[in-house]
């Protein structure tokens, strides 16, 4: 029988450390109150109980997902950790203690709180994954393209496989700022690493041509009698913006003379800039299902 504790686990931020989390519960047979990672606030009234990511007791509950619980679940789990649910891990703690009891049954139990929080904060995570595969937009620096994102939950991951599957023979970077990480892929070698603080360099002017393309399309097939700023922030929000070439101008329209529409139109498309632009084509977002 577990007994609640007064204890805050803290442990170092990883999934695999949250997995030990778990185990620790099941083998004291302990209920702590919350769990935060290294450096987060602890309540005052709380006993704090910092708890080492061991590798095998990790892989040990990561196992027993699939073989107690479902495949389904163990996915589930692993994407609500990458998701922005407030205090995430006493949810997927929460969670793992009904799949334990009722095995496959949890993922259709939609009427517990837990389960319905949980399946709404990676629904969540999945349309914003999905919102990012149309709204990256990368810029060229020599031999390298890179982007830079500020998504809410942790969607590097997610978008991972699309884009090198896209960008097989490129070599590429996206930068979330957000959790301080970058997706690096290079033709036959691709991986997700810390990266805090990076800063784009300024672009030269083959770039800004490109940009200027970019934007340029974007303003000539827009129709100006058929604007509908609520219909585009519904499609495109706002948050997105910054990080939008085509949106950087006022109110977000870019402001440009019939010259400048008609210069940005002339630079020759290189292989690069076609294979982006058949990127945003081939990833327009879709209603979420």
């Amino acid at each position: 029988m577990f007994k609640p504790s007064a204890l805050a686990y803290t442990y170092d931020g990883s999934f695999e450390g949250l997995l030990c989390c778990v185990f620790e519960s099941y083998a004291w047979k302990e209920i702590p109150l919350a769990i935060h990672a290294e450096g987060g606030e602890i309540g005052l009234l709380l006993e704090a109980k910092w708890i080492e990511t061991d590798k095998d007791k990790a892989a040990r509950v990561l196992k027993s997902l699939p073989l107690r619980i479902s495949r389904e679940a163990e996915e589930l789990v692993r994407l609500g950790f990458w998701s922005c649910a407030p205090e995430k891990e006493m949810l997927l703690l929460n969670f793992l203690y009904l799949g334990f009891k009722h095995g496959r049954k949890v993922m259709n139990m939609l009427a517990d709180d837990t389960v319905n929080t949980l399946m709404k904060a990676v629904q969540q995570l999945r349309h914003e994954a999905h919102l990012y595969t149309g709204f990256v937009r990368f810029s060229v620096y020599g031999p390298v393209m890179a982007a830079v994102i500020e998504p809410q939950g942790y969607v590097l991951p997610v978008i991972q496989e699309h884009f090198c599957d896209r960008f097989q023979g490129e070599s590429f970077m996206i930068y979330d700022q957000t959790h301080g990480a970058a997706l690096i892929h290079e033709p036959g070698r691709e991986a997700i690493v810390p990266l805090n603080g990076w800063t784009p360099p300024e672009p030269d002017e083959t770039e800004e041509s490109y940009r200027r393309l970019w934007t340029g399309f974007y303003h000539a097939i827009g129709i100006k009698e058929r604007r509908n700023d609520r219909l585009r922030s519904s499609k495109m929000p706002k948050r997105y913006w910054k990080h939008m070439v085509e949106m950087n101008g006022s109110n977000g329209v870019p402001v440009l003379t019939a010259a400048q529409r008609k210069k940005a139109l002339q630079p020759e498309v290189p292989e690069t800039i076609i294979q982006l632009q058949s990127l945003d084509k081939k990833s327009a977002p879709q209603p979420s299902t």
